[in-house]
């Protein structure tokens, strides 16, 4: 009774749970009976009530920990940064969130469902892409940035750092990943936007450092 009359309360201890197993045993080793074990008195329903397979959950969990510690929420009122420096600011935040980025090399070779990868895009459109755009804006009016392309670049990021990077969709190795990021810094520059430093190339660096070292395929 009590779940089904609080079921924002399920879901969050279902997230909870889930964000815990998939933190300590990995993703690929938490099942969903491993989560339902730890619900305590939750059943394999509940869990399938609201979230139709695992990868939903581990995609839920990924947006609930960006929301928790919303790297662009953090430099936006900063007055001691301009544009560009907000951009690199908060690409240095949200990789210095260790457990965010421990998930989110998890993810990566798991989004394989059609249908999540499109909530995955329209997710990103709709909550990224206001946040590039006003920060490419920013950066146009105090100069840090002269890019014509504010509003097209904000659209292509999402887009290119999260669906282009995943070898479920665009199958490549460690190597290939990074070689496409590489890119992504050389467009930017060309375009008006040079995001790419050296303490960004030393994050790039460390976050594949990370990744499996065999190649990830289909």
């Amino acid at each position: 009774m009590s779940r089904n009359k609080y079921p924002e309360e399920t879901v969050e201890r279902i997230l909870d749970t889930a964000q815990r197993l998939f933190l300590e045993k990995g993703y690929e080793q938490t099942t969903i009976q491993d989560i339902t074990d730890n619900l305590g008195g939750l059943t394999k329903g509940a869990i399938y009530h609201h979230f139709k397979s695992k990868e939903e959950i581990i995609d839920a969990v990924s947006d609930r920990m960006f929301f928790s510690n919303n790297p662009f929420e953090a430099v936006r009122e900063r007055k001691d940064l301009n544009g560009l420096q907000k951009l690199r600011e908060a690409i240095r935040l949200n990789q210095s969130d260790q457990e965010r980025t421990n998930l989110t090399i998890q993810s990566i070779p798991v989004c394989k469902n059609p249908r999540l990868l499109m909530e995955m895009i329209n997710s990103n459109r709709k909550i990224l892409t206001p946040y590039y755009q006003e920060l490419l804006e920013e950066g146009n009016r105090d100069g840090s940035i002269h890019t014509k392309y504010a509003k097209e670049i904000a659209e292509l990021m999402p887009l290119l750092t999260s669906l282009w990077m995943l070898p479920s969709v665009f199958p490549g190795s460690k190597k290939d990943m990074k070689h496409k990021f590489l890119f992504i810094g050389e467009m930017l520059e060309k375009m008006g936007v040079p995001l790419f430093d050296q303490e960004i190339l030393q994050i790039v660096d460390d976050f594949f450092d990370q990744l499996p070292e065999t190649p990830l395929k289909e």
